[in-house]
């Protein structure tokens, strides 16, 4: 599967560019928000791609980070949104944007994206409300743009995860936790007091939570009282 593409932009249409690799032309679907960022014709250009693969079709979708091409993968998940209307969420909302409505529950946000109703909006809200926190928690690793090498880029399998074996590495990673569930919490408008106070109260009551757990506990304290 093809997880990046970088070279130079040859053409752009309505909902999609041709990425010129070394002579082979790519056509890239992208969103609204994607396609206003994009450089020039004929300048550099780099894209993380999601392969859509159909009987009769393949289609290429691209993204500027991989924080925003995990968030289109997870709402695809949901019954009812397909490519295309993934696309006009996270062009109308960007990827916090979607973090952010998701978990205070505004469909009303997720509804503004061209052709998605109040059902299929409230759809995403309560399917993927449990699921956003673990994404979230991976936004500060996956936040960073693609950069334009003139290369096209196979998918990596993810690297196997170091053994930790001295004993202040639990302090280091409990430390990384917690970083990582404050940072998300800024990126949903909260503030550093509230956001911090939140994290903490969570991390001394449950030492061992991970980034995730910090998240999704913080919330619920932040959470408005009724």
């Amino acid at each position: 599967m093809i997880g990046k593409i970088s070279g130079r932009l040859d053409w752009r249409g309505s909902d999609n560019v041709l990425i010129d690799v070394r002579g082979v032309g790519y056509i890239v679907y992208v969103s609204d928000r994607t396609m206003a960022g994009l450089p020039g014709l004929g300048e550099a250009v780099s894209l993380y791609t999601d392969l859509l693969v159909r009987e009769d079709l393949l289609q290429l979708f691209g993204f500027p980070t991989m924080l925003e091409k995990e968030w289109h993968k997870l709402l695809m998940t949901v019954q009812g949104v397909g490519a295309k209307a993934s696309m006009a969420v996270l062009g109308t909302l960007g990827a916090e944007g979607v973090a952010r409505a998701i978990t205070l529950g505004d469909a009303r946000a997720v509804q503004a994206a061209p052709g998605v109703g109040p059902k299929l909006a409230q759809r995403v809200i309560l399917e993927l409300k449990s699921k956003a926190p673990s994404l979230m928690a991976a936004g500060v690793s996956l936040s960073a743009r693609a950069e334009a090498d003139d290369v096209v880029i196979e998918a990596a399998a993810p690297a196997p995860a170091p053994r930790r074996a001295k004993a202040d590495d639990g302090a280091r990673q409990r430390a990384s936790f917690t970083a990582d569930a404050l940072s998300a919490l800024l990126n949903l408008g909260y503030s550093q007091g509230d956001a911090a106070q939140a994290v903490a109260t969570v991390a001394g009551e449950e030492p061992g939570a991970e980034t995730a757990h910090l998240i999704r506990r913080a919330l619920k304290l932040l959470a408005p009282k009724t």
